[in-house]
């Protein structure tokens, strides 16, 4: 992009930082999530403190992270660029999690479950102090509504959502524009 500064013109090219996915809970839809999200072009860690899951065989050429997920994403400090989803369907690994996530300024922050599991982690995040504001941060359940049923499926269902959330304007902005 070349931009006028006075009577010269200067040549301006961004480099922003690569976009991130942070996938907390190494289970078979991670496994299919992780490879589509790095041809997208996110630069994918997997967080899972069970070891027996988050190994290199189940994720080749992923980072993995083996430290309790709310260590895990305080370390890795989620910023704009970064989307965080929870797949491990246990709220002693998802919920600190959550906590991290919703205290970080995440694009994406999205959970697997059914309706009801998430009425029920809402109401935890509540109990713990997050407002509705926050906690309609979250996706869930995760991923477009598109019938996914196999781990691939949901897999796509979930890229698409993140991609959707990336890149369609807000309502708000789409109106004030």
């Amino acid at each position: 992009q070349t931009v006028a500064a006075g009577n010269r013109q200067i040549f301006v090219q961004p480099f922003n930082p690569p976009l991130r996915l942070m996938i907390v809970g190494a289970v078979h839809i991670a496994q299919a999530l992780a490879p589509m999200a790095l041809i997208a072009g996110y630069d994918v860690t997997v967080i899972d403190p069970r070891e027996s899951f988050a190994t290199a065989a189940r994720f080749p050429g992923v980072s993995l992270n083996t430290d309790w997920p709310d260590d895990a994403l305080a370390a890795l400090g989620p910023d704009t660029r970064s989307a965080i989803v929870t797949l491990t369907h246990d709220p002693k690994m998802d919920d600190p999690a959550l906590h991290r996530a919703l205290a970080s300024p995440a694009f994406y922050i999205g959970c697997l479950g059914s309706s009801r599991t998430h009425a029920s982690r809402i109401e935890r995040l509540k109990t713990a102090g997050f407002d509705g504001r926050a906690t309609s941060r979250i996706h869930g359940p995760i991923g477009l509504a598109i019938g996914a049923k196999s781990p691939a499926e949901i897999a796509v269902a979930i890229l698409a959502q993140i991609t959707e959330t990336l890149r369609k304007p807000a309502p708000a902005a789409a109106e004030a524009a």
